[in-house]
């Protein structure tokens, strides 16, 4: 799924590779009525900071290279650039606190649509392969939000091909949506999906482990209150 492929990005330029710890992948969407909208992608690892923080200190982990802090605001700097000069994208951001080891994207959207096709050139750039198995959209007349996504068929398949060590990064690792909105939402059709107690936001929480398995999708279809 492409804001996941954009997380994808951004674990691999804050050193997940070379972790045993947990971490957290978190993307949230706030969409406004008239269709535009804001994102948000996190890459949290504060809880292996003290970890992350002694990985920095070395030149190579289990024979990957480990990056300079300068490196990684390098690479994201890059992608905040590419950002600012795609399609309906405006108001990109990026931060990074190397004290808790957090990275985060944000930028605004004039349609949901823009988003669609972004990360895949993005990553491109980063020499990853991403495919198309997820895509957005809403419906203004009649406020429905959805969300398409295709489980990736050779995920499990490369996921087998790491290191022992590589997969059990992923063991604790979860990946969350958060959809917010301006209307209360009336229904979601992902039974795993969570509506807030103000009907305004859908959460949907998830192992990363699932998701390379095949045992979750999070595609969703939500309908607001018209």
């Amino acid at each position: 799924m492409k804001l996941k492929q954009l997380c994808k990005f951004l674990l691999f330029i804050i050193l997940i590779p070379v972790l045993s710890s947990c971490f957290q992948v978190i993307e949230e969407i706030n969409m406004k009525n008239d269709g535009t909208g804001d994102v948000t992608l996190t890459i949290n690892l504060s809880q292996s900071k003290t970890k992350v923080a002694s990985v920095m200190l070395l030149d190579s982990v289990q024979g990957y290279k480990v990056p300079s802090k300068q490196k990684i605001q390098q690479e994201l700097n890059e992608a905040v650039a590419y950002l600012r000069k795609s399609e309906g994208i405006s108001n990109v951001k990026s931060s990074t606190d190397f004290n808790n080891y957090i990275a985060t994207i944000s930028f605004s959207f004039k349609d949901i649509s823009n988003i669609n096709n972004i990360t895949k050139n993005i990553l491109a750039q980063q020499k990853i392969k991403a495919t198309n198995n997820s895509s957005y959209s809403y419906n203004k007349a009649t406020k429905t939000f959805s969300r398409k996504y295709q489980a990736v068929s050779t995920a499990k398949t490369e996921f087998n091909k790491l290191k022992s060590q590589d997969k059990a990064v992923f063991n604790t690792a979860t990946y969350t949506s958060i959809y917010r909105f301006e209307s209360p939402v009336t229904s979601s059709s992902n039974p795993v999906s969570n509506v807030s107690k103000s009907k305004k936001a859908v959460m949907l929480k998830s192992s990363i482990m699932d998701l390379i398995n095949g045992k979750i999708n999070v595609s969703n279809q939500i309908q607001l209150s018209k």
